[in-house]
């Protein structure tokens, strides 16, 4: 890893932790809940509370991090390269120089309903692709941290189950259905079903994808066009912990892919004919 992106990492890993500590603190608060595209997509003022800590270590360790505006709104002609869920930051990833992606809180369904599978993500971007990213799960007691080395949950490595029998593995579908493809959803869970050992869902992107690094599922899968706050980060973690992830085709995952599977590698054909297959 070269300086530069250790001190990313390094600063993602400070950024992560404090905007954490913020949603932590407000974790089972009796928060009122709002909702934005639809009556499952929701968010609370801890969410933009977390976003704003987040921001503000980055914008203070690399201020020069900007990319020229294209739109001719009143935003300044220049804005952070900040990708992020809430309010007004950037919401794809720049193909070129260097961007951050952050999720305040990944799993709000589960943080709100006092569940503590959720996450406060922060990834660091080069040239469209990560270059270190960190996954802080407080209410779990879990982090997530992956440069260039290697995949650390708490501070020991980790890597990909070593698993080779699909009618071993658990896989999890991952990335939310509308209820306009719930059919879709249905479909997928039959797939997995009738292919591998169990399912499971966990309602946190980050969180299955940090599992699947882990080893603790041989993969997760979606044939929805995820975000990438939901994403990249732990896209970052699986890879560097020896797994595979693609896009519903086959092609290597990027963060404006149509769908994603991930796996760790040893069956992965098998995982991604599970979304194939509902074509």
């Amino acid at each position: 890893m070269t300086d530069d992106a250790a001190e990313r990492l390094g600063v993602a890993e400070r950024a992560a932790t404090a905007g954490s500590q913020v949603a932590m603190r407000e974790f089972r608060q009796g928060l009122d809940v709002e909702t934005k595209s639809d009556k499952t997509d929701v968010v609370t003022e801890a969410d933009r509370e977390t976003q704003r800590r987040i921001i503000e270590i980055i914008r203070d360790s690399y201020p020069e991090d900007a990319v020229e505006h294209s739109s001719t709104s009143n935003r300044n002609e220049f804005d952070y390269a900040i990708v992020g869920e809430e309010e007004d930051e950037l919401k794809e990833v720049p193909d070129e120089g260097d961007s951050w992606v952050i999720d305040p809180i990944d799993g709000t369904n589960n943080y709100v309903r006092d569940l503590p599978v959720w996450t406060t993500s922060v990834a660091a971007v080069r040239d469209g692709e990560p270059v270190a990213a960190v996954n802080a799960c407080p209410a779990l007691g879990e982090t997530f941290v992956a440069g260039s080395d290697g995949t650390r949950r708490n501070g020991v490595e980790v890597s990909v189950s070593d698993r080779t029998d699909p009618e071993t593995f658990a896989v999890a579908p991952t990335i939310w259905w509308g209820f306009d493809r719930r059919d879709e959803y249905a479909a997928i869970c039959r797939e997995l079903l009738e292919r591998f050992a169990d399912v499971r869902r966990f309602g946190s992107a980050q969180v299955t994808l940090g599992m699947v690094a882990a080893g603790s599922l041989e993969g997760t899968v979606t044939n929805v066009d995820a975000n990438p706050w939901d994403t990249v980060a732990g896209v970052h973690m699986v890879r560097q912990a020896g797994g595979t992830v693609t896009d519903v085709h086959g092609e290597p995952w990027r963060h404006d892919s149509t769908g994603l599977v991930a796996s760790n590698g040893t069956a992965h054909d098998e995982v991604l004919a599970a979304v194939q297959n509902l074509d």
